[in-house]
């Protein structure tokens, strides 16, 4: 008695669309070259930054004598404090407005400050940076000049300031501008993601406006805004010309963030060292954007664990 599996007629095969299969190699194409791309990022930084980091520091005059790893601590830790602050202005005035957007602003408003917020992204860097160096830095070198006379007594505030106002806190203030209409679009966009229903019914169980936004927006929005919170952060930390032309940088390392020694940034380093750099130099830098690859690469990392952890309130659910 033969099984119904074997007595069972076989199925068809269906054949694919000439368009369905261009799409998919296409689809397929497009993934592989960025998984191949940024392979061959990562190796072109190993191979040319490893010499670097394993000879002789006397043998590279950039270093001054000293290790690999003390001429670039300064560095990581510049970018790594000037992102981070640029964040934690950038982030809350960007939910603010993607809200006040979304959900408070009358439509015709909400387009033109829509339009406004996407044009601020398309504007240069180099645009940013001789705002920042030539009108932010000196007026609000006064107000600096108050926080440490009356508030120099906390350490981000302490003495001496800066004569011109070119800090890391200026510099990070031009991040957070830079960095504030990509959160901002994301954000938005999030928020007018989440379900009309869930809003409805928080209104009519009694919720105010903002009770409404509290409970059935934000959860829902969570995953997005870290999502965009770190979109920004990546920009922040790879941001090159703007920072060179605000920031004064001499080195160090140092939470103070109105004096005039302030440490530099990885990516402003290599733009400013790279026309004159030679020979192991070169691999020294370039040495240093590794590091930069691995950090950036490390936060990503971190920011898909969790909103991984917070899935059940993605958007795309």
């Amino acid at each position: 008695m033969t099984s119904p599996t074997a007595s069972a007629p076989a199925r068809p095969r269906v054949k694919q669309r000439l368009g369905d299969r261009v799409f998919s190699g296409s689809t397929l194409t497009a993934g592989t070259l960025i998984l191949a791309t940024l392979a061959a990022v990562a190796a072109f930084l190993l191979v040319q930054g490893f010499p670097a980091i394993a000879s002789d520091p006397d043998d590279i005059p950039i270093l001054g004598g000293e290790s690999f790893w003390s001429y670039v601590a300064p560095l990581a830790f510049g970018t790594v404090w000037a992102a981070f602050l640029a964040l934690l202005m950038a982030v809350p005035v960007s939910i603010g407005i993607a809200l006040f957007i979304s959900h408070y602003a009358p439509r015709r408003l909400a387009q033109t400050l829509g339009y406004i917020i996407d044009l601020l992204a398309a504007v240069p860097s180099v645009v940013f940076g001789l705002w920042g160096a030539n009108v932010l830095a000196p007026a609000i070198q006064p107000a600096y000049a108050w926080l440490t006379k009356n508030l120099g007594w906390f350490p981000l505030f302490a003495p001496p300031v800066s004569g011109t106002g070119r800090t890391i806190l200026t510099a990070a203030i031009v991040l957070a501008v830079m960095v504030l209409p990509v959160i901002t679009a994301l954000c938005r966009e999030i928020f007018l993601q989440t379900p009309v229903l869930h809003e409805e019914a928080a209104l009519a169980l009694g919720a105010t406006r903002w009770e409404m936004i509290r409970m059935a927006v934000l959860p829902f929005g969570r995953s997005g805004i870290i999502s965009a919170s770190m979109l920004g952060l990546g920009r922040a930390l790879g941001e090159t010309m703007a920072v060179a032309m605000v920031l004064s940088a001499s080195g160090g390392i140092t939470f103070k963030v109105l004096t005039s020694a302030n440490p530099g940034t990885i990516a402003a380093n290599i733009a400013l060292s790279f026309p004159e750099a030679f020979g192991m130099n070169v691999n020294a830098l370039i040495a240093t954007g590794l590091l930069l690859f691995a950090i950036t690469l490390i936060i990503n990392m971190i920011a898909r664990w969790i909103i991984a952890r917070r899935k059940d309130f993605s958007g795309a659910n």
